[in-house]
């Protein structure tokens, strides 16, 4: 079942200047960076009052947050909302039942450590959705 969003993530050119602008001018404090190599990014988590904000940046200028940054024309913006999920798996098989596609197939680890999967923009109203479980057992 889905319980909640875990992070919105932000794709930026400049990681940063990213961090500086979100600390300084609005507050909020950094939690976390750390490089995904499986996403091909390094990210940061940044936390206002009640939700976790996540910078992206591709890591050597490769990957699909080069490809998303390069087709709006060398800007960043809105990439992807997270879910988290208690039970991955299940949460996969029906949304398959629903007609939902995936961008892969199976669950891969991405930042924290978590299982993540990919549902398609073209799925979601041209919005990347990005669903996550801590407990890597599910």
């Amino acid at each position: 079942m889905i319980t909640g969003i875990d992070h919105i993530a932000i794709a930026v050119t400049n990681i940063q200047k990213g961090i500086q602008r979100f600390i300084e001018d609005l507050g909020c404090q950094l939690e976390h960076v750390e490089d995904v190599p499986s996403a091909q990014t390094q990210t940061a988590f940044l936390a206002p009052q009640s939700l976790r904000l996540e910078l992206i940046h591709p890591l050597d200028q490769a990957g699909p947050v080069q490809k998303f940054i390069k087709q709006r024309n060398q800007k960043g913006g809105l990439h992807h909302i997270c879910f988290i999920s208690d039970n991955l798996e299940s949460d996969i098989q029906k949304l398959k039942t629903k007609g939902y596609t995936f961008i892969q197939e199976t669950p891969t680890i991405g930042a924290h450590g978590k299982k993540v999967v990919w549902l398609h923009p073209k799925s979601c109203d041209g919005l990347l959705i990005e669903l996550a479980s801590y407990d890597t057992n599910n």
